[in-house]
């Protein structure tokens, strides 16, 4: 029995209350299988591919590819919730990967799912046919995985989006994996936009570009500068660009390398202002920290 026979044979085996003509039946099991032959849902890190990539789906704010730290691949995150979560994740150093738009399937175990809850499954708004449920992010804790959906607070007093968090929930505790709702109220605003300012520079290129030589030279003189508790973090790494004949910024991108790096880490609960000093920083390698600060 290939895959298309074992879809097909659950969805004619359903006998809820959602009755799909046989054209429409047979459309929403061609894009299923479709899917599942492009990898849509499976693998791991680099590997992995969501159910819906953003083209798929009109997003509610502004939908985005992220490259991923920890799995190296284009992230597909459809709303600025979603992007500020993926943030958390992509921080955190626990988290092993992210799997965002996670399907839960087979398809026909949340139409019983909402069968006996006696609810309407999830249906494409324009062909009235029962979709596949995503779940946001399925996230890797070591060997633990986690199940977390995003979700605006405004949207919780719904009866409709409740109904939908009950056959999420009942899909997840099936399989014993932790299954949470998140709002922009668990959502930390300035670690987001201090992770957003640095995000980019991670695998900055010029780190290969310059050296070794000139990027603890970097390091250095932006460090001796902003031990001057007046002195801004654009001020520090200007001076830095003018002695090394850097073009103008390459310092200060190298700055946000190091905090994403995490080759310095900072207190990023308060903002980074490059028009601010930035304090608070510790270096953790003895001899980097020797070297900056001249010893």
């Amino acid at each position: 029995m290939d895959k298309l026979d074992y879809w097909g044979l659950m969805i004619n085996d359903y006998k809820g209350g959602i009755f799909l003509p046989k054209r429409k039946r047979e459309s929403s099991l061609t894009q299923i299988e479709k899917r599942i032959k492009e990898g849509r849902g499976q693998g791991y890190l680099h590997d992995y591919i969501p159910w819906l990539l953003i083209q798929d789906v009109p997003s509610s704010g502004r939908a985005t590819r992220i490259r991923g730290w920890k799995t190296n691949r284009i992230h597909h995150v459809h709303s600025d919730l979603e992007r500020s979560y993926y943030y958390i994740l992509e921080w955190s150093d626990i988290v092993t990967d992210i799997r965002e738009q996670f399907p839960l399937l087979p398809i026909e175990e949340t139409l019983s799912i909402a069968e006996e809850l006696n609810i309407k499954h999830p249906t494409d708004p324009k062909s009235t046919q029962p979709i596949v449920i995503t779940t946001d992010f399925m996230i890797s804790v070591g060997n633990r995985e986690i199940a977390r959906t995003i979700k605006p607070s405004s949207q919780l007093d719904s009866h409709r989006v409740i109904e939908k968090f009950e056959i999420e929930r009942r899909y997840w505790a099936k399989r014993n994996i932790d299954w949470g709702i998140v709002t922009e109220v668990d959502i930390p605003k300035i670690l987001i936009q201090n992770i957003e300012w640095v995000h980019k520079e991670r695998h900055n290129e010029d780190v290969h570009h310059l050296g070794p030589y000139i990027v603890s030279g970097i390091e250095k003189i932006v460090l001796e500068n902003l031990s001057d508790a007046h002195t801004s973090l654009a001020s520090a790494t200007s001076i830095a660009d003018d002695k090394l004949g850097l073009e103008p910024g390459t310092s200060l991108a190298m700055v946000r390398h190091f905090i994403a790096a995490k080759r310095w880490k900072v207190n990023m609960s308060k903002p980074i202002l490059p028009s601010q000093p930035l304090d608070e920083i510790i270096i953790e390698n003895e001899q980097l920290r020797n070297s900056a600060m001249g010893g």
